[in-house]
């Protein structure tokens, strides 16, 4: 029996791992899950799994609010304590930088941490990997890039070459971002259904170039050894080059459940939710590169994990206001790599931080991107 925490429980990932976990049966058992403020979903959901546990991150929506038969939690306080409760997999399915001290504490507690929290890897990536292996932790990536790269690896070795990122292009592969672009436009996926933030993140293509300073941090592999190539059909989730030239490819459609099962599973694999590709009705597989200068995020992110240090968390901080803003409709789409460079020439690096300096980077670059705004 499995004991399971899902942090972010109401958000998309979340939602889609109790999915999963109805589907695996009585060997998964829902033993804890979190919200920041949907307590409407989170109430259906502690009817449905019957945790033991469960939070509410936001404190004054907790304050308002209720809840009989589960002992309640608050706060960044409550999150660390479910990661430190007695599941043995905690899924991070959470949003910005309230991630990482529930993933180093369930780390430390030697438990496995399927993860979907981007921030957390890219801003303090080193330190949430040294702790894993300092305490005999382990983490699986819920992305289904990532997902797709340790799967390849798996199977055919560590003698990696290169890892070559799929991306779908989003909504303006062809147009690129401008000015004039709506929020509405950009949530407007043409291939996946995901939180706001990831989706915004995909028009940009700053998701994957986030996903490139994961890739660098859970496989311990030089950003210039990673590529990224657009593919429309989000078919090919990533692709894995070997020393002597052979390709690996994870295959399917293009759908969560999957790479949320094998994270949940690992190293079994279980009959899944999702219909099997048939590669006779899918014809044309497309790929080619991405275009730059009409998404200047991705050079950005290359940019930030070359230089290292700090600069990762500063770029992911300003992001997230940044999105954040878009979404507020006082910033253009444009704006964002505008504002994101302009942070990242003035931050003085810190190299090889510890957990406070990075944190120390963040509220800086938060700060200063605040100002920017306001002018």
């Amino acid at each position: 029996m499995h004991k399971v925490a899902v942090l972010g429980s109401t958000g998309s990932i979340g939602t889609l791992t109790l999915e999963v976990l109805s589907h695996l049966g009585r060997d998964y058992r829902v033993v804890a899950l979190s919200t920041h403020r949907n307590v409407k979903i989170l109430r259906r959901q502690i009817e449905e799994y019957s945790p033991e546990v469960v939070c509410i991150s936001d404190g004054s929506v907790a304050r308002s609010h209720h809840i009989e038969g589960v002992k309640l939690l608050t706060g960044a306080d409550g999150l660390i304590e479910i990661a430190k409760g007695e599941a043995d997999i905690v899924v991070n399915a959470l949003v910005g930088a309230e991630g990482i001290y529930p993933t180093l504490c369930a780390l430390r507690g030697k438990k496995r941490v399927c993860i979907a929290n981007k921030e957390t890897l890219v801003s303090y990536g080193e330190i949430v990997m040294n702790t894993a292996r300092e305490h005999g932790g382990e983490i699986i990536p819920i992305d289904s890039e990532h997902s797709a790269i340790h799967q390849c690896i798996r199977t055919g070795g560590e003698e990696v070459d290169e890892i070559i990122l799929t991306a779908s292009g989003g909504p303006f592969r062809v147009s690129g971002i401008n000015e004039k672009i709506t929020p509405e436009e950009t949530l407007a996926h043409p291939v996946w259904k995901m939180g706001k933030k990831v989706t915004v993140d995909s028009a940009t293509l700053m998701n994957k170039g986030l996903e490139v300073i994961e890739a660098v941090r859970l496989f311990r592999i030089s950003s210039e050894n990673i590529s990224v190539v657009v593919h429309p059909q989000s078919m090919v989730h990533s692709l894995v080059r070997f020393r002597d030239g052979a390709i690996l490819a994870q295959l399917s459609l293009p759908d969560m459940r999957l790479p949320i099962q094998y994270a949940l599973t690992y190293p079994k694999r279980f009959p899944s939710l999702l219909k099997p590709l048939d590669l006779a009705k899918v014809h044309i597989l497309e790929f080619e590169p991405p275009d730059r200068e009409k998404f200047p995020c991705l050079s950005l992110a290359y940019r930030a994990i070359s230089v290292g240090g700090t600069m990762p968390a500063v770029l992911s901080a300003t992001d997230e206001v940044c999105v954040n803003s878009f979404l507020q409709r006082k910033i253009t789409l444009l704006d964002i790599p505008r504002i994101i460079r302009k942070v990242m020439d003035r931050h003085r690096i810190t190299e090889n931080p510890v957990l406070g300096e990075i944190e120390e980077a963040d509220e800086w670059a938060r700060k200063e991107t605040y100002e920017l705004l306001e002018n």
